[in-house]
Formats: structure tokens, sequence, C-alpha cells
């Protein structure tokens, strides 16, 4: 969907709802495809990745009171949402643990406990086309009720990072889930045919272009058609702390480490494997995912700026195969997907994407190959997964930036 399409969409809510968005202002945030390291954040690697072109809109304008009124086109059993500025319920609350709105009022919550005061209110309608599970569509929704709230009350931060760790904060103190800062790293500072290149030890973000011959490239995720529950509710909450229990562990035999990102050399990986592969297998396949998945992340990025392509897809494929064996992340339907296309000719590499157990898997593929990988899935995931024959998508994607702004009229 385009943003022509988008805004008439936008504007056929309008009329049907009431909520008038004649003079709005539209803020459009990108999902994410992450190249490496899926999982990597909270562990303290490198990432890289890229903005999609699978969008959340939302048109605005301030409404001269202190009370925000709010639609969700993608959840209009829950109507019209509104609140005055301020004041929301506390974070974790069982009263919206299920409903979208917990994000608005999460981001006020947040804004507020950072000493931003929110008082202007505004009108606005939310519609977005993310699949749900994969590609970041909860990154994408917060930062851009962030970026809104505080544009409408004359607010700005002059540090983006700022704004990155009050959107993790919003997922994890507010709605109680435990993400890292991937999903927001990569919507936030993406840029259009460009790759995001994010080093946390210093905290720096570069863009890396394609290199030449890399223009045959195509994205496309393979959204399985289950509905994923929640980083809360599901294996990311497990790994996660799974990772956090073997840094204490090493750190108590005297390993001096803050992180597993921190276990690049071979001789510190071999010694950590050896004072607990016997006790504690479980975690030490986690940690051979990322230290296995961080030598190979280099690779992925010398190809990418030479435009090897299949190189590229080689080390996408290689982290498949390590979050399914080592690091047990992925689910079925997920496996079945890149299963199916692995078989494609012209398909470089294939995994599954996110947070994990449902959601969507992703590929790189060569241009030639998109439909061919679109038939085989058509075919085969309905033999394979029936309960799902009518829920699945395949969608092929472009690089693009994150956040881009424009008004309704053009």
């Amino acid at each position: 969907m385009q943003d022509t399409e988008a805004i008439e969409k936008l504007k056929e809510i309008s009329n049907q709802i009431g909520i008038d968005i004649s003079g709005a202002k539209i803020r459009r945030t990108s999902s994410r495809f992450c190249l490496g390291v899926e999982h990597g954040d909270y562990n303290g690697t490198e990432l890289f990745g890229v903005g999609t072109d699978r969008f959340i809109w939302f048109a605005y304008k301030p409404n001269g009171t202190n009370k925000n009124r709010f639609y969700s086109a993608n959840f209009p059993n829950e109507g019209v949402v509104e609140f005055e500025c301020g004041k929301v319920p506390g974070p974790k609350s069982e009263k919206i643990a299920n409903s979208w709105v917990r994000f608005p009022f999460g981001v006020d919550y947040i804004l507020n406990k950072h000493g931003y005061k929110l008082s202007k209110g505004f009108d606005g309608i939310i519609f977005g086309n993310i699949p749900g599970g994969g590609m970041s569509r909860s990154a994408s929704l917060t930062l851009n009720l962030i970026l809104t709230m505080m544009e409408v009350n004359g607010i700005k931060v002059p540090d983006d990072f700022k704004i990155v760790d009050m959107a993790q904060e919003v997922e994890n103190e507010y709605i109680g889930s435990p993400c890292g800062q991937l999903d927001q790293i990569m919507i936030l500072f993406a840029k259009g045919n460009m790759g995001t290149h994010y080093n946390p030890a210093k905290r720096t973000i570069d863009y890396i272009p394609l290199g030449k011959g890399g223009e045959d490239l195509r994205i496309v995720v393979m959204d399985t058609g289950t509905d994923r529950p929640g980083l809360d509710k599901s294996t990311y909450k497990i790994r996660r702390a799974e990772c956090e229990e073997l840094v204490k562990l090493a750190q108590g035999k005297g390993f001096q480490i803050k992180n597993l990102a921190d276990i690049k050399d071979e001789k510190l990986f071999n010694d950590i494997m050896t004072a607990f592969k016997v006790s504690h297998p479980n975690l030490c396949d986690r940690l051979k995912y990322i230290y296995k998945a961080q030598k190979r992340f280099y690779k992925m990025m010398d190809a990418w700026r030479k435009g090897d392509i299949e190189t590229v897809g080689a080390v996408f494929r290689e982290d498949g195969f390590g979050l399914r064996v080592e690091y047990k992340i992925s689910g079925p339907e997920l496996e079945a997907m890149c299963d199916i296309v692995r078989e494609v000719p012209g398909v470089l590499g294939e995994r599954m994407l996110g947070g994990g157990d449902k959601g969507a898997s992703g590929a790189l593929v060569k241009s030639e190959a998109v439909e061919k990988l679109k038939q085989a899935v058509e075919i085969n995931y309905p033999k394979m997964k029936p309960d799902y024959a009518k829920k699945f998508a395949v969608h092929t994607c472009k690089i693009v930036d994150g956040v881009k702004e424009f008004n309704l009229e053009g």
C-alpha cells in the first residue's frame, strides 16, 4: 500500500467515526528487517538491518484541549479512545493488558516520567499494514506515538537515542514486554536504500549502501498467519533470561564479561564452554549461537558493501540454522516457510524473524525468484499447515526511510 492509498483510507475512516482530520499531518513509521544479529541487542552485539515498506500511518491534529482522542483502524471494536494528558492507568494494568490503547497510555506515562509534561491534546487516526510478529509493529507504533506527542506539545529531544531509550521503556516498564532496542534503532534511524549499522560500544549509527551488483537483491517476508502472544508470553523472555543467567554464572567463575557479546576471543569462548557444557548445556547452546553469529556478522557486512548478495544470503541462512538448532527460538510454522522457500532456485537465504515462536519468516531472494517463491508458498504451505491456509501472506519489501512526515492534503 502506498501513501496515497493510506490517505484515502484515513479519510474514509474519518467520515465513518466522526473524528475530523482535515488539515492534519501524517507521521509514517516503517517496519524493519534484521540482517544480523537477531536477538543480539540484549546480548550486546552490533546490529545491522533496514527499514521496510510496511507502515503505520498516524493522521493527527491538535484539538485545543488537554484530552487525546485516538482511533485505530486495525482495532475497530475498541472504538474511539479518549483520555486526559497525564492521567493514564499505572504500568502493567490488567484492565488494558490486551488492548492497543496500552501503547498511547504507555507513551504518555513514560514521557511524564522523564519530566516532559504533556498538556496539549490532539485527535488522531491510526492505520497500519505491518504483519504481526517479526517486523516490529509494536516498536513502530511506539515510536510514532512518542514523536507525535512530543511534536504536538513542543518537546524537542536533541539525542535520538533518548527516544530509543524511552520507546524501550514503554514496552519494558509500562507494557511488560522484555524487548531490547534492535527494533527501535532499525526503524528510527532507517534510510532508504541503506543498511543501518549500530555499534553499541560507541553508540553510533553508520549507513552502508549495498554495493554494486546488489541491485538484484529482494527482501521477502512470509507471514505464517499465526498470532504471536507478545514477547512477555513467549520463548523470547525465556531466552533472554537464559543469556543473563549464563553471564552471571560466568562472572561467578571469575570471567570478566558484561554480556555474551564480550565473548569474542576463541580461548575465552572455549574456556566458558568447558566450564559449563556439562552443568548447563542449554545455556552453552545459546552462547554458541551468539558467538558464531558475531563471527558471521562481519563477513556479512563485508559482503553487503561489495554487493555480494550470495554471501549475504548464505550468512542469513546460517543464522537461521543457528536460531533453530542452538538458540531454539523458532517455531514449526516459521520453519515450514523456510523449508519451502529453501528449495526454490534463486532464494539465497531464509530464516525466522523477530521474537520467535510465531509470526513471520524472511528470505533474501534474487529478483527473478520472487514469483517462484510466492508460488511455492501458495502451493505447499496450506498443505503443511492447513490451519493457516487462509491466513498466510507473502510480502515483497523495499528498503525505506524509517520515519516520514507529510500533510494529509499532500
